[in-house]
């Protein structure tokens, strides 16, 4: 990953109306952190990693940071045409990457217009790079963008899909493969690493953030979710197979193309007791909201090596806006967490990332409440993929006090969790001011420099 050698903070990047992303000397770029404008420090910025994406976010205007006050600034049209209408842009960072900021802008659309799901992470321009805050937070490649030959990929998937026509699961991973490019189809089709099985068409949470299943009216999922339970036999087809030639195998029931596995409990146990009367190579794995705690113990003496459960927030009153459950509570995770522990399972937290959410003291607190009570054994971060103002409008966020900066939330995270693997302690730039800026309209046309 390339570092930045500059005096000064990459410029700032807007969109035209026409899709054409140009950069502005005038104002360094911003980042935001629930709802705050910032200026970014040298040490917060990587370059774009390869496989990421940029987008124009319609109705949003940028903001940037004045180079003489350091004070945000709205850019309010284009400085090169003036009067012309613009657009702020944001950076999808690829996997493994773990946004410090947020794209800065001030939104102009009607209340209810929001943006689709993805995570929207500020960017900005310099020396003929796009350059983006963040850090890479997971060091496996297994979702790296060179680990893919696409010419490869579509010989091996129709190949494996002709092999198994009458396996209603492989024929669906093959549409999640070569259609939404889900990176563990891919790697299924590949034959290497982590291969997916999803088995549940419903839910017993209406998350708001769901990728695979939104209201009429709302934003569109992402991706269609599976529209039947796949057999036993259809599951161990699958997984045997993957678990006994595949490098560093995993199978994992509970992916974004489905609803909650814990649901399936019965087919998933009678999945692995089959495979395992076939091969004990390799681990299978659940990925969760953690529902059910008596699915999971039924899961783990079924022979379930290890379970992900997926959490925006340590704290209950915000963990249930966000999930929106059906029929269970906070409590009930923390059971499950327990649950895998007293089997001596090897227990993952899949922590949703935004910025001046999850490093704020309060969430930090609750998260090393549950850190110290459970004892995952590892806490991955991952972007929450989802308008961020809609997001603080759900989870009813309000920051009371700015977050600790980052070398006290490491020696915090170190003392209190020294058995766990946890990236927290990188992820956020911790020099958030006490109290938000709001960006003063900015006019500046006396810089014409365009990306190239």
């Amino acid at each position: 990953m390339a570092v930045l050698h500059l005096q000064n903070i990459p410029s700032l990047l807007f969109a035209t109306s026409k899709g054409e992303i140009l950069n502005y000397n005038g104002l360094h770029m911003a980042g935001a952190a629930a709802g705050r404008f910032f200026k970014p420090e040298i040490k917060d910025l990587i370059e774009l990693p390869p496989g990421s994406e940029l987008f124009t976010l319609p109705g949003r205007l940028p903001v940037g940071i004045e180079p003489e006050s350091d004070e945000p600034a709205l850019l309010d049209s284009n400085p090169f045409h003036p009067g012309e209408s613009i657009q702020a842009v944001a950076a999808f960072m690829a996997p493994a990457h773990t946004a410090i900021y947020t794209a800065a802008y001030q939104n102009h659309t009607p209340q209810n217009s929001r943006l689709p799901l993805f995570a929207y992470t500020a960017v900005g321009w310099a020396e003929g790079k796009f350059w983006v805050t963040g850090f890479r937070s997971d060091m496996d490649c297994r979702q790296d963008f060179d680990q893919f030959d696409q010419r490869r990929l579509e010989q091996r998937t129709k190949k494996q899909l002709q092999r198994h026509a009458g396996n209603r699961l492989v024929q669906h991973l093959g549409k999640c493969c070569l259609t939404y490019g889900c990176p563990a189809a891919r790697n299924y089709f590949l034959g290497r690493w982590e291969a997916p099985l999803p088995c549940s068409p419903t839910c017993n949470a209406a998350c708001a953030g769901c990728i695979s299943l939104q209201p009429s009216g709302c934003c569109p999922s992402t991706q269609d979710r599976i529209t039947f339970i796949p057999t036993a036999k259809e599951i161990a087809e699958i997984a045997v197979e993957h678990l006994q030639t595949a490098p560093r195998p995993i199978v994992s029931f509970g992916q974004g193309c489905e609803g909650e596995p814990l649901l399936q409990a019965d087919i998933m146990g009678k999945s692995i007791r089959l495979i395992r009367s076939r091969t004990e190579r390799g681990t299978i794995n659940l990925n969760t909201n953690g529902s059910l705690p008596e699915a999971v113990d039924h899961l783990a003496k079924a022979g379930l090596d290890s379970i992900r459960i997926s959490l925006n927030s340590a704290q209950p009153e915000k963990h249930q806006r966000y999930y929106r459950p059906k029929g269970f509570c906070f409590a009930d995770v923390c059971r499950s967490i327990a649950v895998m522990k007293q089997h001596g399972r090897h227990v993952s937290l899949n922590y949703f990332i935004l910025p001046g959410c999850t490093d704020d003291p309060v969430e930090f607190a609750a998260l090393s409440e549950l850190i110290t009570e459970y004892h995952p054994d590892f806490i991955q971060l991952r972007n929450l993929n989802m308008d961020p103002e809609y997001y603080l409008e759900v989870i009813g966020h309000r920051a009371i006090a700015p977050p600790p900066r980052h070398q006290n939330l490491a020696g915090r995270t170190q003392s209190q969790i020294p058995h766990a693997r946890f990236w927290l302690l990188q992820s956020t730039s911790t020099r958030l001011r006490q109290k938000a800026i709001p960006a003063r309209r900015y006019h500046g046309y006396h810089s014409r420099q365009k990306t190239q």
